[in-house]
């Protein structure tokens, strides 16, 4: 395969590292968009770690980061992504707002991990918008920033120009949905199977609040559950079958699955249809009606309608739109 070449312009991305930074926060967008993929025979991006002041940036654990790119190149990049602020409590400075507004107005998407989204809302990107950070801040983002719209319960909010997501782990759901947007799923799936993480996690955060409830052996079960019906999503697939396969009553299978997941199995279910539909509609000529039953779904029409809640839009326009070129043809 030839090596990747040199990404456009819209795919260098820029991330601003701050004093006391966790270094996971960087290393999220650098997994995802910092890593050579030669692999793949697309554009790849072209990743700049700056700062507020080109130089030493001190982490958490005593070491440093050495930078020389500072908030010009920063507001300069196609994706502009703050991972994070230092103090929620604090506003940010107004050299960095200034930046984030720079970069919005010249036409860069302009990405939040967690509390990052409070730098967004300083530079009043989020007025009117509806966004997420981390759960612990979602009260605080509110009563700070009231013109923003602030959604706890989900992992991240796409804007179009301006994205936001929960706390640092969902910075890795927001980033591979990004992947998604500029390269179709079979790549975004790519970048995740090399992660080893999901492509598409479904249910929000709300899951993932502190709660007086100790872990259950038996959710072991349930996650047997889900990985055969994955293998398995053409079949027919009730609560029933997933609850026998998890040698569990259906109700009590309910309440484990919602516990583990934030969400119903049916609900879980359908989501994973839908995405597994979007390789076959961006690699294949295959009709619609095919891919349907492909992935388990009993009509054309309930996929179509499951589709438009889940991805808003139709499956013909999302062919349109990602389809790989060369797919003509081929059928699968």
């Amino acid at each position: 395969m030839p090596a990747a070449t040199r990404p456009a312009a819209g795919l260098t991305v820029s991330v601003l590292a701050y004093e006391g930074m966790s270094v996971f926060e960087t290393g999220i967008v650098t997994e995802v968009f910092g890593l050579p993929r030669p692999e793949f025979d697309v554009p790849w991006y072209d990743l700049v770690l700056c700062a507020e002041r080109p130089g030493p940036v001190r982490v958490l654990g005593g070491a440093s980061l050495h930078t020389p790119h500072g908030l010009d190149d920063f507001a300069a990049a196609g994706t502009v992504i703050v991972p994070g602020v230092p103090d929620v409590k604090a506003d940010p400075s107004l050299a960095l707002v200034d930046a984030l507004r720079q970069a919005h107005e010249r036409g860069a998407r302009v990405l939040s991990i967690c509390s990052g989204a409070f730098a967004l809302a300083a530079a009043g990107l989020l007025d009117g918008r509806r966004a997420t950070t981390h759960w612990r801040y979602a009260d605080r983002l509110r009563q700070r920033y009231p013109a923003v719209d602030v959604d706890p319960d989900v992992l991240y909010v796409d804007g179009g120009d301006v994205l936001t997501s929960a706390g640092s782990a969902a910075g890795l759901d927001l980033c591979l949905h990004v992947v998604r947007r500029d390269h179709g799923a079979a790549i975004a799936n790519a970048v995740a199977r090399r992660l080893v993480i999901q492509p598409h996690r479904d249910g929000g955060q709300a899951q993932f609040v502190e709660a007086p409830v100790a872990a259950d052996p038996d959710d072991d079960r349930v996650a047997g559950s889900m990985a055969w019906a994955l293998a398995n999503l053409s079949d027919a697939i009730t609560v029933e079958t997933l609850a026998r396969r998890a040698h569990m009553s259906p109700r009590t299978y309910l309440r484990h699955f919602a516990r583990a997941t934030g969400t119903s199995p049916i609900r879980w279910l359908v989501n994973q249809r839908v995405q597994a539909s979007l390789a076959l509609l961006e690699t294949t000529r295959a009709p619609v009606e095919e891919i349907a039953r492909a992935v388990g779904f009993d009509t054309p029409v309930t996929y179509r309608h499951h589709f438009g809640q889940t991805m808003k839009t139709s499956p013909t326009a999302y062919r349109k739109a990602f389809q790989v070129s060369g797919a003509a043809g081929r059928r699968g």
